[in-house]
């Protein structure tokens, strides 16, 4: 019988690996195709079988097969049960994420006002104690941010796309929802609030420095402000997903960088105050220093904010075996962290070089304007401002998309279907009033970052440390079961004192603290 050439027996042409629409992928298994050079883990994969020594025995026409289907199977990667809803929610919409996203949401959600508020703890805390709260603080929640890097994809098949799922899995259904959910809404809905209030003032500040004294226009009310920044906002908000933001989030990470550093140098260049001094404001009882001493530490604890934004931000990455989304997450974190070190480290030392124990309720900024309002020229001052601003808007942004999420998910699963442009942008319109609403009723709400800090601090310090021992199962009496349970009672012990003294500061000011004064 006549043999025919084996290119007649079979032709099977390679498969091609376009990528597969983002809507057919709500999980968003797939990735980019695996440049060349890159080395390859050696743990097991579903292709791992198909070896070349189990495919040198075979034909040509059966090795071209098995090769193309190790690389489709590469390529979609680790077998995550789809969720279609995901497709339709802001967090999970799209999934071209990328390191770069993640520095810059990261920076942006790590940086913001609160940084300001950092001296106001070291008027009470001293040279030594502030310092060594400030280290401790920050590289304690360096550590968490890792777990929950790592404890994205924990379980085989599962992504854990937001901060309540993941409490959920480690804490139970019921339990984990009462734990995580008031906390992050808390801090989601609270810090929106709170930058209305930051960003209102400012523009209000801003408004008077450009002004000056000789305009003859009638200035908008404090109110009237917050309206207008709130208006932004909203408009802003527009932006469908969290991937949207990507180029707010580097906005309001570079105003952000560059307002702490211009407020720093501005300060320590001026001349220091004659009558101040660095010891620790002195409070008239041992009950009083005492809370004071808890509420600063509570502003420190609120400047490391944005660890309930962590899992959110990963799950707009793409994910496979050779490729898991917490790769590019920490090394875009790590990038952002570091720049937070140099914002922080020197706001909180140069302020209270600066200013020691005279520095203002409201923190350096306004510090800078009640002492060298006259020293520096008005552009310079009205330059920053406006970078306050700017920072105000775009992190509004990234704290409220996951209300958002929350807003669209209730809706989709009740109707079964995405929401459409006129029902989003009534969730985001509702929200922004919201937010000002409460701004306007509770105008203090600025200034309790010590409160603020102990109530949310569990997000960011303990619940992290909880959920690896649960979920990951280390070792009983191991050095890692033994340091995440103690960081965890710790963190818990630390948010309940926090939060009295948060409580303890506002009643005895009789809340009248403010971030800036008015005028």
């Amino acid at each position: 019988m006549e043999e025919r050439p084996e290119t007649e027996l079979i032709s099977i042409p390679a498969t091609p690996r376009a990528s597969t629409p983002e809507i057919l992928t709500p999980s968003g298994q797939r990735s980019p195709r695996k440049e060349a050079g890159v080395s390859t883990a050696k743990s097991w994969t579903p292709t791992s079988f198909i070896s070349p020594r189990f495919l040198s025995p075979i034909g040509t026409p059966m090795k071209r097969v098995l090769v193309n289907m190790k690389g489709y199977l590469e390529e979609v990667g680790h077998l995550t049960k789809l969720n279609p809803q995901d497709a339709w929610l802001p967090i999970t919409e799209s999934r071209n994420g990328n390191a770069h996203y993640a520095a810059f949401h990261n920076l942006n959600a790590g940086v913001g006002f609160q940084a300001l508020l950092l001296p106001v703890a070291f008027s009470f805390l001293g040279w030594s104690w502030g310092i060594i709260s400030l280290i401790i603080a920050y590289f304690w929640q360096l550590y968490t941010l890792w777990i929950l890097v790592q404890l994205h994809e924990a379980v085989p098949g599962k992504r854990y796309n937001r901060y309540v799922e993941l409490a959920q899995a480690a804490f139970g259904e019921r339990l984990g929802v009462w734990l995580a959910l008031f906390p992050t809404v808390y801090l989601s809905a609270g810090t929106a609030t709170a930058l209305i209030l930051v960003g209102g003032e400012t523009m209000k500040l801003f408004f008077q420095i450009v002004c000056g004294p000789l305009c003859s226009s009638n200035p908008l009310t404090t109110v009237e402000w917050y309206l207008v920044f709130t208006s932004l906002c909203i408009v802003l908000s527009q932006l469908p997903n969290l991937n949207s933001i990507a180029g707010l989030s580097l906005v309001g990470a570079v105003t952000a960088i560059t307002y702490c550093t211009m407020v720093w140098v501005q300060s320590v260049s001026q001349k220091r105050p004659p009558s101040m001094s660095y010891e620790p404001i002195s409070m008239p009882t041992l009950t009083a220093s005492f809370f004071s001493v808890l509420n600063a530490l509570g502003i420190i604890a609120f400047a490391f904010r944005g660890h309930n934004l962590v899992l959110e931000i990963q799950a707009t990455m793409p994910s496979t075996f050779k490729k898991p989304a917490h790769v590019p997450m920490w090394r875009g974190a790590k990038v952002a962290y570091v720049f937070i070190a140099m914002c922080i480290f020197p706001v909180a030392i140069g302020g209270y070089w600066a200013y020691g124990n005279l520095m203002p309720s409201g923190g350096i900024l306004n510090a800078l304007f009640g002492f060298h309002s006259h020293d520096i020229p008005r552009g310079l001052l009205a330059v920053t401002f406006l970078l306050v601003v700017f920072n105000c808007l775009s992190s509004f942004q990234i704290y409220s998309m996951p209300v958002f999420d929350s807003f669209e998910a209730g809706y989709t699963s009740r109707t079964n279907r995405p929401c459409s442009i006129w029902v989003r942008s009534g969730f985001r319109v509702f929200y922004g009033f919201v937010n000002l609403f409460i701004g306007v009723a509770l105008p203090f709400l600025s200034s309790l970052a010590g409160l603020l800090g102990g109530l949310t601090l569990p997000v960011t310090f303990a619940y992290p440390c909880f959920m690896w021992v649960l979920i990951k199962k280390p070792a009983k009496y191991s050095f890692n079961w033994y340091c995440n349970w103690i960081l965890g009672w710790l963190g818990i012990a630390f948010s309940l004192a926090f939060s009295i003294g948060g409580i303890w500061s506002m009643v005895n000011s009789g809340l009248k603290l403010k971030f800036f004064k008015p005028n």
